[in-house]
């Protein structure tokens, strides 16, 4: 194989060249200089930090030996295909079809075990018997693998003749043809090479072959896949979070490569799935109906189209096209009838589906009558069932996204303390008997049973700066008890607005005047109280939001500086998008929602952070931002940048998504931000408008934006340092941060100024990973500050985990810091320390939190504008269900800009 690939055989024989002409003078070229852009890479680790105190932690990586380091992975491309020749596109049929290929001809694959991902993959442990092989297999009963063994309530057993005669199924048993061809040859060797920091293509797939046998090891079992995490159907996994969606329980388990080896990173995962069991059940739920009679059926059949029901008595599984147009006592369909008449032709009669059922099939139905049949027949032929008779298979993934109260309903259901997730994470390991999987055993792979023990350091709290003294916050937390705010805002020409919430508005506003007061802020009375009009509350809500500022504009002189909006629920409301977007977006008045329910001192005081912070003012600061003494930072202009992008759920298809880019004003400060938020194509992760030229002397993108407010708001200075924080990024994606955004970034900054070149910092911060870390011997969470940046770190790159919070409830998940690239040469400390800081500058609480600031505020940012357009859910009423669009580019609608009276504000906090 690898032998033709050299050139010097290929030049041998290569034809002599053309003869010189006699009278030829070669002319001198003049060489141009080629521009070849160098793509950057991550960069590599240049040392560890030593600040801080000691900590002896476990972490959920399992140490790997893997022994058989000589041997090769092969690589196998699968295609599959009906007896006439058609390709198979259903997703399921792929395992069974292979097993059945692994069992028939075991001799002829010389009895190799294989991983196949289900798809279009194979790989062995040393090569088959031939480069290309074809084989038949027959399937019986082609329905999915999942729950095996787990008959639907109701069904009884297998059925019975004359109902398999009468069903004629649309395949009792079909036969396909597998072609499985040589693709590559990847040698284990490269695992071992990724380990010394040599990260290659071939170790990546080697890799990626270790967790397709972890997958392909969970699907035998009958587990439902979720990337790399499993779910086994045991109800004893499962938690209702309401609506008829479950939350189920599984494990994520993945080989990670580490500073101390190979690792298996194993952790509990929940997913939702679609309630199980009778339909109508599950349609009663969905709708909090009371009860069958009282179901919105055009709701129900959007949510039903493609899932999988089992069906009494014959326990057959079919996939939900829609609902029959009629109840089933009216819904006819035609019956052939046993025999022929006259001239031989077969009769049929027209019947109606219940009476089909009840008369001709003797099934009794106690309340189908009324109501819709399930239809799991093709468009031009459907077949129909009455609905009692269908069931709701197990394990099938609900991927809208959770309302507020679903969300919260789970967090509280799957929260584990960290002594709980350990045992748990315990039992798993061995419960899955990964010891005994016979590829990993050819890879000559050994697992460790306990926790990888390694060495953390706890970072000391940075001091805080209020309007007194200096303090330091103890266990990730402080408050404002007898303290006055550092720059306290005046709250002047202000009103309330009060959209029908019940609550005691004069009692809040006296509240709201003596709290400012102890705070250092000073709050005038309040113009005005505006009460809804009782018969506008059931107005839509944009109709309710014009109708308020009608009100508001007849009653005041002028425009006020600030509202108070009250709301009658909280959490989804629905005037808070179109209120938001009304005062930000066309008047540029600040304003702050509030949904009174247990009023007290804490609860002002909380709420008089945020106004501060959106009216310009300052609740702390940093005690070494005051003085100014941030290594890289406080002596040379620095601006420092969050940047995230929000998708719609995976449901949804053609949601657009939302980039939001923080960045912070008035240098050397370093806890002042404003916020610029875009929409983009639907999920695309790079963010596309960072530099937009619009002309040879225009640029509409996010950057100037940016740098410009730096510029003016800190007293005409150029940034010469850039720091960016990237988050919601995965690995595969730090090519694109640094050679498409960062390139954007510097173009943005050229058009600016030519001769300006600063210098650059790209920090990626990623909460979506499975490593945890636990006290031995001591049930709490790691204490706030826990920073870890060896052993289950990457073998070559620049990364550390850190826990800047106190985490209260469940187990704390660490943030993991990637530094990519860094122009200023930070020491380990010093960037590691500058991180931790920005985790205490978040106005909003007076905690740490668990990720910096800027990219905290770039969420809200992009979560609050997301709210001024409610992007109504085309996905839904499309044919495009799982998540495939219509073809075709989709014009994203543009977000209205905020006035300039708040453009820069911290309206988001």
């Amino acid at each position: 194989m690898a032998e033709e690939e050299t050139n010097g055989a290929a030049a041998e024989g290569l034809p002599p060249p053309p003869p010189v002409p006699p009278d030829f003078t070669p002319a001198k070229t003049e060489i141009e200089p080629v521009k070849k852009k160098i793509l950057r890479v991550p960069m590599a680790r240049r040392g560890v930090g030593n600040k801080g105190q000691k900590i002896q932690i476990l972490t959920n990586h399992f140490k790997v030996n893997v022994n058989n380091v000589d041997g090769h992975f092969f690589h196998y491309s699968v295609a599959l295909f009906y007896e006439d020749g058609r390709p198979v596109d259903g997703k399921g049929v792929g395992r069974k079809v292979l097993d059945t290929v692994h069992e028939t001809y075991d001799t002829e694959l010389a009895g190799k075990d294989f991983a196949y991902d289900g798809e279009k993959s194979l790989f062995t442990i040393g090569a088959l018997p031939r480069n290309k092989m074809e084989f038949t297999v027959v399937l019986d009963d082609v329905i999915s693998n999942r729950n095996n063994g787990n008959s639907s309530p109701g069904g009884h057993g297998s059925p019975n003749e004359a109902d398999r005669k009468r069903l004629r199924r649309p395949y009792q048993s079909k036969t396909f043809k597998v072609e499985i061809s040589f693709a590559a040859k990847i040698p284990m060797q490269a695992i071992a090479n990724a380990l010394r920091g040599q990260e290659s293509e071939n170790s990546q797939e080697a890799l990626r072959v270790l967790d397709i046998i972890l997958r392909q090891h969970a699907a035998k079992q009958g587990c439902l896949l979720v990337r790399q995490s499993f779910f086994h159907n045991d109800p004893k996994n499962f938690v209702d979070v309401g609506a008829g969606v479950l939350g189920c329980r599984g494990f994520h388990s993945s080989f990670r490569t580490t500073q101390s080896g190979l690792s298996l990173n194993i952790d509990v995962s929940t997913t939702m799935i679609i309630q199980p069991g009778p339909v109508v059940d599950f349609l009663i739920a969905n709708q909090n109906a009371k009860d069958p009679f009282s179901l919105d059926w055009a709701k129900a059949k959007r949510v039903l189209k493609n899932l999988r029901v089992k069906t009494t008595p014959t326990n057959q599984e079919y996939k939900i096209t829609g609902l029959s147009d009629r109840p089933c006592r009216e819904q006819l369909f035609t019956l052939k009838q046993k025999g022929k008449d006259a001239d031989g032709e077969v009769q049929t009669t027209e019947v109606t589906v219940f009476d089909y059922f009840v008369n001709h099939r003797n099934i009794e139905l106690r309340y189908s009558a009324d109501l819709p049949c399930i239809n799991v027949g093709k468009p031009k032929r459907p077949t129909f069932f009455p609905i009692e008779l269908c069931s709701l298979v197990s394990l099938q993934r609900y991927t809208k996204s959770l309302s507020t109260f679903q969300r919260s309903s789970l967090v509280e259901k799957s929260r584990q303390k960290p002594q709980e997730r350990m045992q748990v994470l315990s039992n798993a390991l061995k419960i899955n008997q990964y010891d005994a999987e016979p590829l990993l055993r050819s890879c000559g792979i050994s697992i460790s049973n306990n926790f990888t023990q390694i060495e953390g350091r706890v970072l000391p709290p940075p001091k805080l700066k209020t309007g007194g003294d200096d303090f330091v916050p103890r266990n990730g937390r402080w408050n404002f008890n007898n303290k006055r705010l550092v720059d306290p805002t005046k709250i002047e020409r202000w009103a309330v607005v009060n959209f029908s919430a019940r609550c005691n508005v004069q009692g809040l506003v006296s509240d709201l005047i003596k709290c400012g007061k102890q705070k250092g802020i000073m709050v005038e009375d309040p113009f005005d109280v505006f009460e809804e009009s009782p018969q506008v509350r059931r107005a839509p809500p944009l109709v309710r939001v014009e109708k308020m500022f009608e009100q508001v504009q007849s009653k005041l002189p002028g425009a006020p500086k600030f509202l108070l909006c009250l709301l009658p629920e909280r959490k989804n409301c629905d005037v808070y998008g179109p209120w938001k977007r009304k005062n930000l977006a066309e008047y540029g008045i600040v304003t702050q929602c509030i949904a009174p329910t247990r009023v007290n001192d804490q609860y002002i005081t909380n709420v008089l952070l945020k106004i501060n912070a959106k009216l310009g003012g300052l609740n702390s600061m940093l005690t070494v931002e005051h003085s100014p003494a941030i290594p890289m930072v406080s002596k040379v202009p620095t601006i420092i940048l969050g940047m995230d992008v929000s998708h719609g759920s995976p449901g949804q298809s053609d949601v657009p998504s939302i980039a939001a880019v923080v960045s912070s004003r008035q240098w050397p400060s370093i806890s002042r931000y404003r916020a610029s938020v875009r929409t983009q194509s639907p999920k695309v992760e790079m963010i596309d408008n960072l530099f937009k030229r619009t002309s040879d002397t225009e640029d509409d993108g996010i950057m100037r934006e940016a740098l410009l407010d730096f510029y003016v708001s800190s007293g005409k200075r150029k940034p010469e340092h850039i720091i960016i924080f990237r988050d919601g990024v995965s690995e595969s994606q730090f090519s694109q941060v640094l050679n498409v955004e960062l390139d954007q970034i510097i173009e943005a900054c050229k058009f600016l100024d030519e001769k300006w070149s600063p210098k650059f910092v790209v920090i990626v911060a990623q909460k979506n990973h499975h490593t945890k870390f636990f006290q031995p011997n001591d049930p709490n969470n790691v204490p706030p500050g826990t920073i870890i940046d060896n052993k289950v770190c990457h073998p070559r790159n620049y990364d550390f985990y850190l826990c800047a919070h106190a985490g209260m409830i469940g187990t704390t998940r660490p943030t993991h810091y990637h530094v990519l690239y860094d122009e200023l040469g930070f020491s380990a400390d010093d960037l590691q320390e500058l991180v931790h800081n920005l985790s205490y500058v978040y106005q909003r609480s007076t905690t740490a939190i668990s990720v910096v600031a800027p990219i905290c505020y770039a969420h809200l940012a992009a979560t609050q504008m997301g709210q001024w357009m409610k992007f109504e859910d085309a996905s839904e009423t499309s044919s495009s269900h799982n998540g495939v669009t219509n073809a075709g580019p989709v014009s994203v609608p543009q977000l209205p800009k905020l006035e300039e009276k708040v453009s820069s504000s911290m309206f988001f906090c």
